[in-house]
């Protein structure tokens, strides 16, 4: 089968022997798949938890169809449109386990499909489980013109936010926050962003951040969260390491979390996926939580889809089709 694999020259589509299902696992004829950050890095050789280096078949995001059943899968049969995440996304078939997958809405394409799995899982548990958002309750979202902080936004709003704050670095992608709940958008690289949210507070801060920058944001995200707020911490797209002021910390009582999938078992991430079933499937369906496609590449085109990636002007997510 083709497959975009990390080879010694880098990501090339290269032949690979097509998964044969075990356990717990479906298997899948992806139709669709989306770019996340995440792909880049690995894209250039850099691991991403117990993943990446030479031989990684690339991807984390799908859609397709179920083509194959380990012993143990149940909840699906064969030909079932389903969505969902995990490694080797980006192949003519890729393997799932059986609770790390959505079945596909009738009112949705493979590739509108393609974009929600990562984001609706990340942010429903940044947000809700991990966040406690509660109704009435102020949120920020930095990076919010990710197709991840984009689904923050909406979530947030579904679940009752009187105040949602969305922060991007470009004017353009800021001016279109508003379209995904943002009743303020914030330009994080200005230094005055934390003044703007206090104000927009009464001067008390939000009760919630939900954090994709870090590094040079993570001071001003403690003076812009109120006392006993929350900050969870969900990438570190502005850089792993920075200083950090643990006195005022302490002196806002912050309840600060940091997440990620790549140290969660299988169980945890099944109950993740479960969560977002139980709380939001019916707003899934409705089209009310949805991600728009900036632009959708053939298979054959993945490495400009990349480009397009890197180059930063995207707005929402970016589809590959096979």
């Amino acid at each position: 089968m083709k497959a975009y694999v990390y080879g010694p020259n880098g990501a090339a589509i290269s032949d690979v022997a097509q998964p044969t299902p075990q356990g717990t696992q479906v298997l899948v004829r992806v139709r669709a798949c989306a770019l996340n950050r995440a792909d880049t890095g690995m894209r250039r050789g850099h691991a991403h938890g117990a993943a990446g280096g030479l031989g990684t078949v690339l991807g984390m995001e799908w859609a397709g169809e179920v083509a194959g059943l380990g012993p143990d899968a149940k909840g699906v049969k064969i030909g079932d449109r389903i969505m969902g995440s995990g490694a080797a996304a980006f192949a003519e078939y890729t393997l799932a386990d059986h609770g790390r997958l959505f079945r596909a809405p009738s009112n949705m394409n493979f590739e509108e499909a393609a974009t929600l799995p990562v984001a609706l899982a990340t942010m429903h548990n940044a947000v809700v489980t991990v966040g406690a958002l509660q109704p009435g309750q102020s949120v920020l979202i930095q990076g919010a013109s990710s197709g991840v902080g984009l689904m923050g936004m909406q979530i947030a709003k579904l679940k009752g936010a009187k105040l949602v704050i969305g922060s991007s670095t470009d004017a353009h992608r800021r001016g279109r926050l508003k379209d995904y709940g943002a009743d303020l958008a914030i330009d994080s690289s200005d230094p005055g962003w934390v003044d703007q949210v206090l104000k927009a507070t009464g001067g008390d801060g939000v009760d919630l951040i939900v954090d994709q920058v870090s590094g040079p944001v993570a001071n001003q995200n403690l003076a812009a969260t109120r006392v006993k707020g929350r900050i969870v911490n969900v990438g570190r797209l502005g850089g792993t390491h920075a200083d950090f002021n643990f006195d005022l910390h302490a002196a806002r009582r912050i309840n600060y979390v940091g997440v990620t999938f790549r140290t969660r078992t299988i169980a945890e991430i099944r109950e993740i996926f479960e969560e977002v079933r139980k709380d939001v499937w019916g707003a899934v369906e409705s089209r009310k939580l949805q991600l728009p496609i900036d632009r959708v590449y053939s298979f054959d085109q993945i490495d400009a889809a990349f480009e397009h990636m890197e180059a930063n002007k995207h707005l929402g997510k970016i589809v590959v089709t096979l």
